[in-house]
Formats: C-alpha cells, structure tokens, sequence
C-alpha cells in the first residue's frame, strides 16, 4: 500500500492556506463528485469557494490522516470561514481524487469537561494489520449503541471506564458518556443514529460516517475511535446539520 495519496491529500489541503494551484492537479478536473451542499460540483464549484476566502484567512493544520483502499480521511484544525474541526474523505480513482465528503463542526473556545479539545489526543497509527478487525468491532459498537440503542452492550467493548472522549460536551470514561445521555434526554433532547454509510479505518483509527437526527433535525455523524487492545480507547466527532433540499449547492447529497 501507497501512502501517496494521504501526502497528496495534505497537500491539497493546505494549499487553501497557501494558495498554491499545484495541488489542484491531483483532482480529476472532468469528474470531481462534491458532497458538501454548500459547494457547488466539479473543480469548477471548488474554486468558487477559495475565491470567496477572504485573502490570509485561511488557516489548515490537518493533524491526521489515514488511507483504506481508494479513500483517504483525514481529521483537520480549520479556519475556513471561521475556526471548525473537519474530517474530510477522499476517493481516488485511477491515480486522481474523483469525489469528496466532509463534516465540519464549530471549533469551541474552551475544552470539554475532562480538558480536552475536539482535536489533540493520540496520532500514531500501529496495528495495521489489525484493521479489518477493528472496523468490525467499531461498526459493532454503532450498531448495537447507537443506531439500536441497546445499552446493555455498552460495556462490553470498553476496558472499563479508560475512555478518552474528545466531544465537546461530554467528559471522559464510559461513565461520562452514560451521564452525558442521561442529561440530554432529561433536557428533552434527542439524538438518533439512522443508517451508517461508511466505516473507513487504518490500524488503530477507525472512521464511521452516520447519518441520523439531533431534535428532529437532519444531522451527519462522523466519529472516529481510536481501538488499543480490542476495546475502544478513545473517541472523536463532528456532528453537523444537514440543510434543507432548497438549500443545496449540488445534487450529490451529503453521504
């Protein structure tokens, strides 16, 4: 496996704080499928929106990155029309990136409730060859928790309460988690795992994009877990509403 793609990745990235065109060159200029709706499709729609950056303001700080197959996803500090953390997937095809994915959250301005931020934490990948595995237990995990909701299975894919959670709101340890449900269903909100699109990983890191509901309204869940030992060690997200149809700038949808 070629770790090409992740470089050209980064590169493309950072040239929106540069400014450098060369990276351009890695995307398909005849078929580019873009699945933010608020760009439009094609290099075309891509360009657009740099040209609407205000000049200098820019600021890419992707801080990982992973290849599975034809897809690269990377997890990014931004400053792109405001402070956000995004993670971002691409898919090569015949040496070229042909369609792109993201999911980009507010960056807050204080860490969540156990010191962490929505980005710093472990990078290092190592076990790769343990990455079919652990897709499946992440996956696993998703599906029994939460799109299915059986929280009877909760403990069974954590070594006890050693959880690092990088969510905004919610403090470490399974017991953070369990409390933090515990409060938004007592405040009335509810937050629904639908469908599970995607489940990209590399060794340790596992990506799962999901697509569900957060107080009724349409949301995109991306969460990346961190698996150490068969459990789950440490966990990542963006949650971001998905707009109205009218508001679309492409026909692609959001998954």
């Amino acid at each position: 496996m070629t770790h090409q793609p992740v470089a050209q990745v980064r590169e493309l990235l950072k040239s929106i704080e540069t400014g450098d065109a060369a990276p351009v060159a890695y995307i398909n200029p005849n078929q580019y499928i873009q699945h933010n709706l608020a760009v439009a499709d094609g290099l075309a729609g891509f360009g657009v929106v740099l040209q609407q950056l205000p000049t200098g303001s820019a600021r890419v700080n992707t801080v990982r990155a992973f290849q599975d197959g034809d897809y690269v996803f990377t997890h990014t500090d931004y400053n792109f029309f405001g402070p956000k953390i995004g993670f971002d997937i691409f898919r090569f095809e015949d040496g070229k990136i042909v369609e792109h994915w993201d999911n980009l959250q507010e960056k807050p301005t204080t860490a969540n409730p156990s010191g962490h931020s929505m980005i710093d934490g472990a990078t290092e990948i190592v076990d790769r060859e343990k990455t079919a595995s652990n897709k499946t237990l992440v996956r696993a995990f998703v599906e029994d928790v939460l799109v299915n909701g059986r929280m009877d299975t909760l403990g069974g894919y954590f070594a006890g309460d050693a959880y690092v959670q990088h969510n905004p709101q919610v403090p470490d340890g399974l017991s953070g988690l369990g409390g933090a449900l515990k409060a938004m269903a007592e405040q009335g909100i509810t937050m629904k795992y639908d469908h599970i699109h995607k489940v990209l990983g590399e060794g340790n890191f596992v990506l799962v994009v999901s697509e569900g509901s957060v107080g009724g309204k349409p949301t995109a869940f991306y969460d990346l877990f961190r698996v150490e030992k068969g459990v789950l060690a440490e966990h990542w997200d963006t949650i971001e509403t998905i707009p109205a149809r009218a508001e679309w700038k492409n026909d692609n949808g959001k998954f």
